[in-house]
């Protein structure tokens, strides 16, 4: 199977209401084994430009409870992918454009998902960056753009489209990360 090609569009006033449905579905089967669910990516910062993709760290208080979560996100028709590399972040795919299942049955809205432990660094990165993008809008405009670019330059490579976006990420958190040591949430 190809790769999907990298696709941005402009932002989507139904993102944030897209991650709700996901998360209630998610945090009604998953309970009391889960700490919390976080938007993050890009479609969690309003104005932002973005792969029309929802992206879900479900936030977990050990590692320990992972296998658990394993077996409780198949039943909903996520596999694991492993952590990809990423400490204390496991990746899930989906079986099929229904997951994460529930009574109706009908497709969900595409999503990545992943289960961060809650010391995570990835889980802390993804919370800071967005959080940042959301209190100074210049650095939204100028996301999109770099993403824009990168997106018509790698429009079939994802990964020269990902690395192609480090330099900037890595560049403002430095720049921002001690104005945002509190890590705000929502």
């Amino acid at each position: 199977m190809a790769a999907k090609p990298v696709i941005i569009v402009e932002y989507n006033d139904n993102w944030p209401s897209r991650f709700d449905e996901l998360a209630l579905i998610l945090k009604e089967y998953l309970g009391s084994l889960i700490v919390d669910i976080e938007h993050v990516g890009s479609t969690s910062v309003p104005g932002l430009a973005a792969k029309p993709i929802i992206d879900l760290d479900i936030i977990i208080s050990s590692m320990s409870i992972l296998p658990k979560l394993i077996n409780k996100l198949n039943e909903l028709g996520y596999y694991h992918e492993g952590n990809l590399g990423i400490e204390n972040r496991e990746a899930f795919g989906r079986i099929d454009e229904r997951v994460p299942y529930n009574e109706d049955n009908q497709p969900q809205p595409e999503h990545h998902l992943y289960v961060c432990n809650q010391d995570s660094e990835a889980l802390k990165n993804h919370l800071l960056f967005r959080d940042i993008l959301r209190q100074h809008s210049h650095l939204i405009d100028e996301y999109a753009e770099l993403k824009k670019k990168l997106a018509s330059m790698y429009k079939d490579n994802r990964k020269a489209y990902t690395e192609g976006k480090t330099h900037f990420v890595i560049k403002v958190m430095k720049e921002y990360k001690s104005e945002n040591q509190k890590g705000s949430r929502s």
